[in-house]
This record gives structure tokens, sequence and C-alpha cells, in this order.
């Protein structure tokens, strides 16, 4: 197919994507009591109008004490449900961009104040804030209250509160679902050898480690619609000597994949506060490209991605199968109008903003 990489269709499963440009999930801070407002609204809304392939909602918590801070997003209750169709149906009233979510559980790193408030831990009998629960009683910063550590019961709660989030995004129409297993949150503090000190079948190996994850993937995969796509986005590495690192999420990968995973988003860190990352421009790209020649589904890849053709030269390359944008497309919302016109390509638009190209790009957007 001819035309830059970046805007030739992609299918995840049965998931046609316009394009290779994914809009990752980027947490707003702006829910009550787990509850979408009008402010998810207007985010939400004006991204579907970007022409990227593919939205995915914010981390979505499945349980409240799993939120990140208490402004965090849920889904566990009719009340966060009912909050959030009402957003999905008037985005999708004005857009047929696909809708994904993410699900997530913040394990150690919950019960955390508003970021623009400084974001430390709040204590669990101060207001705003909970006890956390995570694989050891191990905090993730020394001045942290300490997690409870989760008990057999308390693993399978979280596995069935993972599959019931997954029932009711998929009674709310969307389109596919991504597990959270990075960025320092309850999965990947489970994968991670750093955070878990455990001493049963959940901790020690590499496969018990992967243990708890992996039934998590199996539930919600069984809990979502079969011809509907479940993704895993994933840390590569904790960038901390003796953590999580890429070799072993390659074989968290080929497990996944074994299981039916649809595919696979690859980033890094978060875990540990001692991590040391060299950062710039898709500095995680060859984390990306190692989980790619070892697997066959679709890789994502993330990370100080901003510019149009360092994105088409990753996908060119055979670095990755799609690019996700964060910071990049809430600076500009209108990255992927503007990447098309620098590569030669076309991307839809709402007809009301279709005299809005300039003459010069005459054959940049069409019609949905």
């Amino acid at each position: 197919m001819s035309g830059p990489k970046l805007f030739q269709p992609f299918a995840i499963d049965k998931l046609s994507l316009a394009n290779r440009i994914v809009i990752a999930p980027m947490c707003q801070y702006s829910a009550v009591d787990g509850c979408m407002t009008d402010w998810h609204l207007i985010h939400l809304g004006h991204l579907a109008l970007s022409g990227a392939g593919l939205l995915i909602i914010e981390a979505t918590a499945v349980v409240p004490e799993g939120r990140i801070t208490f402004g965090d997003v849920g889904l566990y209750d009719d009340e966060s449900e009912a909050a959030m169709a009402r957003v999905v149906e008037r985005v999708r009233d004005h857009s047929d961009m696909p809708i994904a979510i993410q699900l997530s559980h913040a394990g150690r790193k919950a019960s955390t104040d508003l970021p623009w408030r400084g974001g430390k831990q709040i204590a669990p009998d101060a207001e705003n804030g909970w006890q956390t629960f995570a694989p050891s009683d191990l905090p993730f910063t020394a001045t942290d209250h300490a997690p409870t550590g989760m008990d057999i019961a308390a693993l399978d709660r979280v596995i069935a509160a993972f599959a019931s989030a997954t029932r009711r995004a998929a009674r709310l129409g969307l389109d596919a679902v991504q597990i959270h297993g990075a960025h320092g949150y309850l999965l990947h503090q489970f994968l991670s050898p750093l955070s878990n000190r455990r001493d049963d079948q959940y901790g020690g190996s590499v496969e018990n480690r992967m243990r708890f994850p992996l039934a998590v993937f199996d539930a919600v995969r069984h809990a979502f619609p079969s011809d509907k796509p479940v993704t895993v986005r994933v840390s590569g590495t904790d960038w901390v000597e003796d953590g999580w690192d890429i070799e072993q999420t390659i074989a968290f990968a080929r497990a996944l994949e074994e299981r039916g995973c649809s595919a696979i988003h690859v980033s890094s860190g978060g875990l540990d506060s001692r991590q040391e990352i060299a950062v710039g421009p898709g500095y995680q790209v060859p984390l990306a490209r190692a989980v790619k020649q070892a697997c066959s589904m679709p890789v994502v890849a993330v990370g100080l991605i901003s510019e149009p053709e360092h994105a088409e030269a990753i996908l060119t390359n055979g670095d990755a199968d799609l690019i996700a944008l964060a910071r990049a497309i809430l600076y500009d919302p209108r990255w992927p109008w503007h990447a098309a016109a620098e590569l030669g390509a076309q991307v839809a638009a709402p007809n009301q903003y279709l005299r809005s190209q300039p003459r010069r790009f005459k054959e940049l957007l069409r019609a949905r």
C-alpha cells in the first residue's frame, strides 16, 4: 500500500483502525467518587475529533481503593458506569473513532493527592486517603504508609473486580480493553522482584510472579466479547538493577500471546524511585523492538515520540506496529492532521472543520 505507513489502516483482531496513531490513556484526576464529569466529555470529545486511529480512556480503577487519586475514574458500580455511559454516548454522537478503556489497580501507589497539589501519598486516616494493598508490605517510598500484603482471598477479589469492570465495559459497547500492567501499579508490582517478596506461588521465580497478572488477563479475556481485543500495557524495564527487565518482559509477552492477547503496549519504569532513565525522543522504542522481535502480536511504541517523521521511521523500520501519543497530543490535539500534512497523507475530519485546511493542503482533510 502506498503512502506513509503511519496513515495506513491497521487491524487489531477484528477491530479496524483508520491509521496507526493511538491516543494513549491519560489520567485527568477530575472524577467525583469515580464518576466521569463534564471535563471528561470535553477532554475525550475533542481528542475524538483528532483523526487518530484509536482513543483509549484513562486508567480506570476496578475498585475504589485501586484509584491512584481520589479524582480517578472508576468502573466499579452502577453510578460510575452510568457516568461513563453518558460521556461515551455523547462522544460517539460526533465521532466514529474506536474507543478502548484501560482497566487498572494502583496497588501501593494508590491514595495519593492530585499531581498539581504535589501528588504525595495521603495517609489512610486523612481526608481523601485509604489503606493501600500490594503483593508485599513494601511502600513505594520510605515516607509512604506501608501497604497491606494481599492474601489469596484479596487476590481473588481483585481478579473478580477486573472481570466485573470488563463486563461493564462490554455493556458500554467499548471496542477494546487494555489491562494496565505498567508504571509501578498493582500488576507491575507483582511482576517485579523489587516489589514482590512473596514466598508463595505468586512470588519468587518469574513464572510465579507472572501468575497473578496472567490470571487477571484470563478473567478479563473471558469476560469481554470474544470478537473484541484485550490488550496489555507493560513496563519493559524498571530501570533499576535486579528489577524487572526486557528479558522477563518478553517471557510475559509470550505467555500473554499464548492466552490470546491481542496487542501489547510497551512503556517503562514507574515502579521504583531509584530508576535511572536516559530520557530522550523514542527512548522506549528499543524495548518495543525487542518485544516485537520475540512475538507476533501487534506492538505499540510510546514515549517522547512527537515528530511525524520519527513516528514514521519507527514503523518503517519494523520497531513497532502502532504509535501511541500522550503529552504530544494534549499539547497539539490536531497532531494527526499536522502529521498527515507533513507526510503527504490524508486524515478524516468532521464536516464542520473541512474548510479549515490551508490551501496548500487542499487534499489533507476528508469527510468522515
